[in-house]
């Protein structure tokens, strides 16, 4: 029996607006990430450098959505943190606990959920979890920290080998395949570029799709596109007041018994650490403009302006690739329906208490930039002081493509609490920090934290993560109270006003560890945190041991934890 045309016709069309339907009852995913950009360098955070306008495009993003004030990373640095964000598990479970480890595609689980709900999943740019993203369906990754010029990406489907020389190594040329491919261009650029050309070329019209987009900048040494080379060059940058004067933040842990480890302890932008800075730094690209016959004072101030006008150059050009993407969805009519989510993968350091880098628990360097656009459930021009980190991302976007938090994931989805501006009794009260990998490359000792809306907790625990169980570097507790310095210039741990509040922290972050599962004796580590727990008079003297033993060992050349050294003045 012949079905009559019309009748076809009719099943067609209804097949293809169900179709319709389904698709749009699922949200396009867009998770920008750039790579330590730090919330004092968006403007809608209304920090020192908000005045210069440095991210118009992002600034729009948070007009027309949500800004999370309490985004935390479990982790400052990259490795750990895009792992965090990937599993929606802590560092500890996922086992990225520094830059050394892989994220293998059986942990790779956020992509994996995303494809089961129906998405075409994507991701460009730096991934640097050293596995391939195989687990996406397409993706055009930077091998580790990739280059800034014209990068070299692994490419899915792409068949074939390059060979580079290194800029670090003349003598050792670096070797990549067999899915490498070439760019000419920056970075930002490029990856935009590429960005675009899987949305426009390779993308199924029929799925919804889930991108994750990550820049390289501004990460260091920021190298950025030489069209920026006049922005902001007739600027004089604010500073933090702290550079100058770092008053009471710190411990034993970070400064000595007598201050007589801050020139080994955290690097910096002025000369203070010997080992390394940016003053003296040889990589920089403004090192050849430093003026080294000046004082240490104007040889600070020199190098400040250099670093943040580079680093701002840099998250110039992220904008500006911003807006590209923005442009192809407004073009396209998928703005509207598309979750727009913008954040780096930790804070950074810009001068604050001379630090450079990240690493560190304190604010800078733990809190995140977390914008949330989407105008179908999120109101325009909202603000949320819920604590959220780095675990609950992954439960988040599954949520927002009707994905129940897999119970593997130790994150939560926020979801309900930017949508509704409610906080739920439920949600958790406190952000948990861990940074493992004691005095390598920037030279910060190994500690953990806990951060409430008002109060930060932090140990340091002065050993390392390969076995080791008794502190080389001396063991210290910090507590700030961050409604009444929100600066963290204050250590008040000592301050006998403040005892029942330490009290109540430490058992906090003692929960918070065995709920988390991080507190067992399989982590040699945990044998340093308990020993020194609870921080008595033999705990200080021993802490003030190491303190002085950490000295000699600099003075007399047999400190071995650092990487390299590069050649300094003194």
């Amino acid at each position: 029996m012949n079905t009559p045309l019309s009748l076809v016709f009719s099943i067609s069309l209804i097949s293809a607006s169900l179709l319709q339907a389904t698709i749009q009852s699922k949200p396009n995913i867009i998770f920008i990430m750039s790579d330590d950009h730090t919330s004092q360098a968006v403007g809608a955070y209304g920090e020192r450098l908000a005045k210069l306008n440095p991210t118009p495009t992002i600034d729009t993003l948070a007009a027309e959505g949500v800004v999370l004030e309490n985004a935390f990373a479990h982790n400052a640095i990259c490795t750990p943190s895009r792992a965090c964000i990937m599993t929606g598990q802590y560092s500890a479970i996922n086992g990225c606990l520094t830059l050394n480890e892989k994220l293998p595609a059986e942990r790779q689980y956020l992509s994996m959920e995303m494809k089961k709900a129906g998405y075409q999943t994507a991701v460009v740019g730096k991934w640097h979890l050293k596995e391939r993203p195989s687990t996406f369906d397409y993706f055009k990754v930077l091998p580790g920290q990739g280059f800034y010029f014209d990068p070299v990406f692994f490419e899915s489907g792409v068949k074939g080998k390059i060979q580079r020389p290194n800029p670090y190594n003349p003598n050792r040329a670096l070797k990549f395949g067999p899915d490498a491919v070439e760019m000419t261009g920056h970075s930002t650029d490029c990856i935009a570029d590429s960005a675009l050309e899987w949305l426009q070329d390779k993308r199924d019209p029929s799925k919804p799709f889930f991108l994750k987009l990550h820049f390289k900048a501004p990460h260091d040494y920021f190298e950025y596109a030489p069209r920026y080379e006049s922005y902001l060059g007739d600027v004089d940058i604010p500073e933090p007041a702290n550079m100058w004067n770092i008053q009471n933040n710190g411990s034993i842990a970070t400064r000595g018994h007598n201050d007589e480890l801050m020139p080994y302890i955290g690097t910096s932008v002025g000369r203070r650490n010997l080992r390394r800075n940016y003053a003296e730094d040889p990589k920089t690209p403004w090192a050849a403009q430093v003026d080294h016959s000046l004082n240490d004072a104007d040889i600070k101030r020199q190098t400040y302006q250099l670093y943040l006008k580079a680093y701002l150059r840099c998250v110039k050009g992220v904008d500006d690739n911003v807006a590209r993407v923005i442009a192809y969805l407004k073009a396209e009519r998928l703005y509207d329906n598309t979750v727009i989510i913008y954040t780096g993968d930790q804070g950074f350091y810009l001068g604050e208490h001379d630090y450079i880098d990240k690493r560190w628990a304190y604010e800078q360097s733990m809190r995140m930039p977390l914008i949330v656009r989407y105008p179908p459930s999120i109101e325009a021009n909202t603000r949320s002081d819920a604590i959220v980190e780095n675990v609950d991302f992954a439960p988040t976007m599954l949520d927002f493509a009707g994905v129940a938090t897999p119970n593997y994931m130790q994150g939560r989805s926020f979801k309900s609490i930017i949508e509704s501006g409610v906080e739920p009794a439920s949600w958790k009260k406190a952000a948990y920090y861990h940074y493992a990998m004691h005095m390598a490359h920037h030279d910060n000792p190994a500690h953990i934290a806990i951060r409430t809306k008002r109060y930060k907790l932090i140990m340091f625990y002065g050993t390392g993560w390969q076995g080791e169980v008794s502190p080389d570097t001396p063991p210290a507790w910090e507590l700030y109270d961050l409604k009444n310095d929100p600066g963290e210039d204050n250590n008040v741990y000592n301050n006998p006003e403040y005892a029942s509040v330490v009290a109540e922290l430490k058992g906090q972050l003692r929960d918070l560890r065995s709920e988390y599962k991080v507190d067992g004796p399989e982590y040699a580590y945990n044998k340093a945190i308990e020993d020194f727990w609870e921080y008595d008079e033999d705990d200080r003297a021993r802490a003030m041991e190491l303190s002085y033993e950490v000295l000699e060992k600099h003075k007399n050349g047999t400190w071995t934890h650092n990487v390299k050294k590069f050649a300094k003045k003194n």
